[in-house]
């Protein structure tokens, strides 16, 4: 009983110690007030809905970790730009801990709004990078090149046209990298391949995207890169076929979506709230976590295409996985705007 107790003692003062460690670290970052056991408060907040492909992926993982009893979590969905601040300073005076979001429409707003809550941790999708000045703000884009070059090679194989129409929503560097990416699996394959490249200026307007895609399907593509919704639904109509991006939508196109890049935010995310509950986060680039070799992205399986994409491509995407996950092959991060060939 005594042997209890004393072991008890030398456990509180080594924690003790332990925390005060954790608070020296944390001098660069945020206090350290978490118990690992206390699930963390998470706030998210989205300017689309979360059924949107790439706000989706964030909002699935949350809801994994809630799952697990890691996070408590709430959302905001449909937030306007000139709205985001607002919401992000009432989820920050209830006692959020970590707040999730995209802020490539709202940035100074939101670095503004970390300066002022120093002790709640920021990460944010963003196309700029992570400021020392503001040491609890850091962010994330969905660095999915390495799936999305892998898809690119089914494509390669795939169109008959050689003629590839991609419609995406704005041409920043978290679309761009993607686009490029793909374009480069389809030149490997096939490299006389032309591409119609389209912007909507919308991140949630399958109507338009849906449009967009007619007019290059009348444009001779027999093919179409699904950057965002509607695509899939034009491609579907006139019978030719598409690559899905960030989600896997072929149970819903079972005879038109080939394969799609998928995003996985879980690895991004559950680094985050591990450093959350050790006092350790601070102003850093989470973007290598949607990395392939980190488990942050992978391309889907080809399901209803898996007998009609050949044996040669399956092959050669099967290498190229491993040798993107081993780091003896290396997808080009190219943030430039693509334009049609």
């Amino acid at each position: 009983m005594h042997s209890n107790s004393f072991n008890f003692a030398i456990s509180r003062r080594t924690l003790i110690k332990a925390a005060g460690a954790s608070a020296v670290v944390a001098a660069a970052g945020l206090p350290s007030r978490l118990l690992a056991a206390d699930p963390i408060k998470v706030a998210a907040i989205y300017t689309v809905p979360v059924e949107q492909q790439w706000v989706s992926r964030i909002h699935k993982a949350a809801n994994a970790a809630k799952e697990r009893g890691d996070i408590e979590y709430v959302y905001s969905e449909n937030t306007a730009n000139n709205d985001y601040e607002r919401v992000m300073r009432e989820y920050c005076e209830a006692g959020h801990k970590l707040i999730l979001g995209e802020v490539f429409g709202v940035e100074d707003a939101a670095r503004a709004v970390a300066k002022d809550y120093p002790d709640v941790a920021f990460l944010m999708g963003s196309s700029f990078k992570p400021d020392a000045a503001i040491p609890n703000f850091s962010v994330f884009d969905n660095y999915i090149q390495d799936a999305s070059y892998l898809s690119g090679l089914v494509a390669g194989a795939m169109t008959k046209s050689k003629n590839i129409g991609m419609v995406g929503g704005y041409p920043i560097p978290e679309v761009n990298r993607l686009m490029n990416a793909f374009m480069a699996g389809v030149k490997e394959v096939a490299p006389d391949t032309k591409f119609q490249v389209a912007f909507i200026g919308s991140w949630f307007d399958p109507p338009k995207a849906k449009e967009t895609a007619f007019a290059q399907i009348d444009g001779g593509a027999d093919l179409l890169y699904a950057e965002r919704f509607g695509v899939s639904d034009a491609a579907k109509e006139k019978k030719i076929l598409a690559i899905g991006n960030v989600i896997d939508t072929q149970a819903d196109y079972p005879d038109t979506v080939v394969a799609s890049a998928l995003w996985h935010f879980e690895s991004t995310l559950d680094k985050a709230i591990a450093e959350v509950k050790a006092g350790t986060f601070k102003a850093d680039d989470y973007g290598v976590y949607s990395f392939m070799k980190n488990g942050g992205c992978s391309l889907a399986p080809l399901g209803t295409f898996d007998s009609k994409v050949p044996d040669d491509i399956k092959a050669k995407v099967a290498e190229k996985e491993k040798m993107i996950k081993d780091g003896s092959f290396t997808v080009e991060i190219n943030d430039a705007e693509p334009k049609s060939s």
